[in-house]
């Protein structure tokens, strides 16, 4: 196995399914975000809009089973869960492999707290309810299915008939359904169109506030 290979290995492991994804869908990068020391909100808005795909460039089967890529960004990836617990259901995940929340960098985490709240307000904002779940597990003892550092956000809505006699408090407890494909691809359109409105507003109130 050459050197390159190796290393590639060692940041995407073949057995993780989270790294087949960050392989399947990579990061497609833009001189103007080469500086390392830009933190998210110094980057031009047309930088972190790229990290949005646009619909004509989601192609959801190229990796099986299909993934609705929602973020595609340097070192975060977001994308539908397959077996959501609620309509929604996101998972939030680091681009290179890092098993547990201990193992991720510096900037990683800077990346994560700056979309984390972006993509649960997209979220919540199509489906048009405020309650939700930021979940995320570290080891098999605390309920994490796979190994590679991932936050699930799961929208609560008011009334779900069908899961009215379980409890809503912790994870893993509700009825979990494969993603309907023909939904998913709606539904993912819909949240990358509200990550966009936020972006640009947020971006809109950083310009007002440096005229005042």
């Amino acid at each position: 196995m050459s050197i390159a290979q190796s290393s590639l290995d060692d940041l995407y492991p073949q057995s993780c399914p989270f790294c087949s994804i960050a392989q399947a869908f990579p990061f497609q990068s833009i001189p103007s975000s080469s500086n390392p020391l830009l933190s998210h909100p110094e980057l031009p808005k047309e930088v972190l809009l790229s990290c949005i795909p646009d619909e004509g460039s989601i192609e959801p089967e190229k990796i099986d089973p299909a993934c609705w890529i929602i973020l595609n960004s340097e070192n975060v990836l977001a994308f539908l869960d397959i077996l959501p617990m609620t309509k929604g259901h996101l998972l939030v995940a680091t681009r290179a492999h890092r098993q547990k929340l201990q193992d991720v960098g510096s900037q990683e985490s800077m990346d994560i707290g700056f979309w984390l709240p972006l993509l649960s307000l997209a979220v919540m904002r199509t489906l048009g309810i405020t309650d939700y779940n930021i979940v995320q597990n570290n080891g098999a003892r605390a309920a994490q299915v796979v190994p590679h550092v991932h936050f699930h956000i799961i929208p609560r809505p008011e009334t779900m008939p069908e899961v009215k006699n379980k409890s809503w408090t912790m994870f893993g407890r509700g009825t979990r359904e494969d993603l309907d494909e023909e939904e998913a691809g709606v539904l993912a359109a819909k949240i990358r169109g509200e990550l966009r409105k936020l972006l640009n507003n947020k971006f809109d109130d950083l310009e007002i506030k440096a005229k005042l």
